[in-house]
């Protein structure tokens, strides 16, 4: 699983443990273990959630500031609306 250069230290360290991506299929399963920088995230579950759905505290364990920070790094992959459908991937630091 990719992840900005920028955020790595925080996944690393535990920081961030929720990643939301606009994908149009599950790019990782639960139990899957995938190498973040230097170390490697175990994903503990994928759901599908609208954006409009997303909340405050997930916002923040995604390491983003608010839910229009989020809107603009999700967005890499095309345009979010409030009915967009992201995957919402919880992890942990493996090992």
């Amino acid at each position: 699983m990719e992840f900005s250069r920028e955020l790595r230290a925080a996944v690393l360290s535990g920081e961030i443990t929720v990643s939301f991506r606009l994908w149009t299929r599950p790019q990782v399963k639960p139990g899957g273990r995938y190498r973040v920088g230097e170390g490697q995230i175990e994903v503990d579950s994928v759901e599908r959630i609208p954006f409009a759905f997303i909340d405050e505290a997930d916002i923040r364990r995604s390491g983003e500031s608010d839910r229009e920070s989020l809107r603009r790094r999700a967005a890499h992959s095309g345009p979010i609306h409030a009915e967009t459908v992201l995957y919402r991937i919880e992890f942990h630091v493996a090992g």
